[in-house]
């Protein structure tokens, strides 16, 4: 892992992995319970490169979006990870990175805000998607909310998939409070909370 000020150059993705499709899609489960074991950078690096990866030249991604306006964004809420610091990081996907933004551990905070999910306080990680609506809407306008949301279905699946390539465990929390997220997140008044996605070992 490479360090440059406060990003850190994420290993790189697998793209060739040893589970089909089809098994991917057998396995898939709402899991809410993980062990204490800590997840490993390569996890990490292969989980967010699936929520919105660079595939292609002109910065297309894992993840279809309308007009390629591409509203998504990541953060990385880290609690137990080797190789991190305890707190939360933004997924720089043009360099397959991760930016430091806050040395608070807060995933207690957010399950609180999620209306008392236990699993985000116990996971080791926690991956939270977020959109910053403009870019899509100055486009298509109302319509563009629809889009976005469906955007963030398939970046969830993508996740959900690769964990279980994995043989780790996630689930898809939409029951939140959005202020309350977007305190604990440190979001900007344009950027609104989606998804949360704890993720551990099972």
């Amino acid at each position: 892992m490479n360090l440059s000020g406060n990003m850190l150059e994420l290993p790189a993705p697998v793209h060739y992995g040893n589970l089909s499709l089809e098994a991917a899609f057998l396995g898939r489960r709402s899991i809410r319970n993980y062990k204490e074991d800590p997840l490993d950078l390569k996890e990490i690096s292969q989980l967010l490169w699936a929520a919105q990866g660079i595939i292609r030249p002109g910065g297309y991604r894992t993840c279809p979006s309308a007009g390629a306006l591409y509203p998504l964004e990541i953060q990385l809420v880290a609690g137990r990870v080797d190789g991190l610091l305890c707190g939360s990081y933004s997924y720089d996907c043009a360099n397959h990175a991760i930016s430091y933004k806050n040395e608070k551990d807060i995933r207690r905070e957010l399950a609180l805000a999620a209306l008392g999910q236990s699993m985000i306080s116990r996971a080791p990680a926690t991956i939270a998607i977020y959109a910053i609506f403009e870019r899509t809407t100055r486009k298509y306008g109302e319509r563009g909310i629809r889009y976005i949301f469906m955007e963030a279905g398939h970046a969830a699946q993508n996740i959900h998939l690769q964990a279980v390539s994995l043989n780790l465990g996630t689930v898809v929390i939409g029951a939140f409070r959005d202020d309350e997220v977007k305190k604990a997140l440190g979001l900007q008044p344009a950027e609104s909370p989606l998804l949360l996605m704890p993720v551990g070992r099972i």
